[in-house]
Order: structure tokens, then sequence, then C-alpha cells
């Protein structure tokens, strides 16, 4: 992984951002906050150092959506087109980037289901990767 850069953008291209290696970890959300935010049956995101992230162009086309009484949860998005974005933790130490927003595919695979307690029976199986009920060892 070192050395790769990820871009992506979104759906209307008014916001463009660059992620560079390497990357903390990328997983598969469960919980109902990422289901409801993404209208599937979890949400694939991918942790980076905030050091690490940049935006490229339509930064002032983000909007920002933090859910009252959430410690971590929020959702950022295109203005125009409402695609989903990466998002800064609340201390600032990480983004979070939603997968589906990648121009291509990242040198990293998920490594975890989060949340698997409280995924929906539709849902994918797990597919042999570690499965957590809430955040694993060291998140964060």
């Amino acid at each position: 992984m070192s050395g790769s850069t990820l871009q992506g953008g979104c759906l209307c291209g008014a916001v463009r951002f660059e992620a560079t290696s390497p990357f903390r970890r990328m997983v598969h959300c469960h919980c109902s906050r990422c289901r409801r935010s993404t209208g599937t049956g979890h949400a694939t995101n991918i942790a980076v150092d905030s050091g690490q992230f940049a935006w490229l162009s339509g930064e002032s086309a983000i909007s920002r959506f933090d859910l009252p009484g959430a410690e971590r949860f929020g959702k950022w998005f295109c203005s125009h087109c409402g695609c989903p974005l990466p998002r800064r933790s609340r201390d600032g130490s990480f983004v979070m980037i939603p997968a589906g927003s990648l121009d291509a595919a990242p040198p990293i695979l998920p490594g975890d289901h989060i949340f698997w307690g409280s995924r929906v029976e539709w849902g994918c199986p797990s597919g042999g990767i570690p499965t957590h009920d809430t955040y694993p060892d060291g998140w964060g």
C-alpha cells in the first residue's frame, strides 16, 4: 500500500478529493445509521489519517449533517447531487471515505464487519471477514 493515491468525487463532479497511503482500514459498517445514510445494507468506508487527505475542488459545495446526540456519526454530502462524501472525524484525527465515491479500486480490502449484530437479515454474508458488534480494538 505504500505510495498509493486514491482519488474520488461526487456524482455531479462538483467535489473532488485525494487520499494517500497508508490507509488505516477498510470496513463494512452495518449500523442502522449507516444503513439509513446510504440506503443500503451496509456502508463500506476507508479510514485515512487527516494529513493524508485533501480536497481537490468543490469544498464549498459540501453540506454536513451531524446527528444530534451521536458521538461519532455524521454525514457529509454534495449540496448539488446529494452524493455521500468523505467526512472528517469530530476530533479531526482521521477521515472516513465512502468507498463507493472512489474513481478506482483501492489497494486495500475490507478487514472487518462492524456493528454486525445490528445487520439486516437480507444483508450480505460475512465472507470470512471478522465480525464485531461494536468498533474493533484500536478503532479511532
